[in-house]
């Protein structure tokens, strides 16, 4: 079993559709994390591809200078995924209550999930529903930082140091035969850690993990 039932536990087990119930119009990393992340995207997505925001929000982070031929958002808000702009169709859908994709199998050159992994309770299933909808040799692009809802972050993430929360990631790919051997790419704060712990720019570390469908 990849997570035992305590470690996918959340201090606040309500529901996570009244949590997301009303809309917050902000960004939670700061601009040298966005940065990063929209340079990552520049590199590896494919222009013109079909691309799958997962647990997306008002704002995808894809560059502006890049065009992709369909954006299917996900999210928890309807009303922060009418904001952004690059969605061409959106669905809102609760993944710790029904981890099942409405998408057609090999049917995105790559899937996104930016600083929303720590929340999934049922993370198998879901990298499952990811391998299944992306192509042979689509790209899935996992991101994260620091910064959390706590309350709502799975007791395995919660527990973690920097580098365990990586390894769970890779352990989520790796629970699904088919994909490359996970890639990780990391970049620690730029600040020292009193002006970061104090909210100051480029204070948020920044951890991606990337694999391909291979089969």
């Amino acid at each position: 079993m990849l997570l035992q039932p305590e470690q996918r536990t959340k201090l606040d087990d309500s529901s996570d559709t009244f949590f997301y119930d009303v809309p917050r119009l902000v960004t939670h990393v700061d601009d040298g994390f966005i940065q990063r992340l929209t340079d990552l995207y520049r590199q590896r997505l494919v222009p013109q591809g079909h691309i799958f925001d997962m647990m997306s929000s008002w704002v995808s982070h894809l560059p502006e200078d890049v065009g992709f031929a369909w954006v299917e958002g996900h999210g928890m808000n309807a009303a922060e995924l009418a904001e952004n702009p690059r969605l061409d169709h959106y669905f809102v859908r609760n993944l710790n209550e029904n981890p099942i994709l409405p998408l057609d199998d090999q049917s995105f050159d790559a899937v996104l999930n930016a600083v929303s992994v720590q929340y999934l309770q049922q993370p198998e299933a879901v990298f499952s529903e990811i391998y299944r909808i992306l192509k042979p040799g689509g790209i899935a692009i996992v991101s994260f930082s620091n910064r959390m809802f706590y309350q709502k972050a799975i007791a395995a993430w919660r527990d973690a140091t920097e580098p365990q929360r990586v390894e769970l990631v890779k352990h989520y790919f790796r629970s699904v035969p088919g994909f490359s051997q996970p890639e990780v790419i990391a970049q620690s704060p730029t600040i020292p850690a009193i002006l970061q712990m104090l909210g100051m720019p480029g204070g948020d570390p920044f951890y991606a993990v990337v694999a391909k469908r291979v089969e």
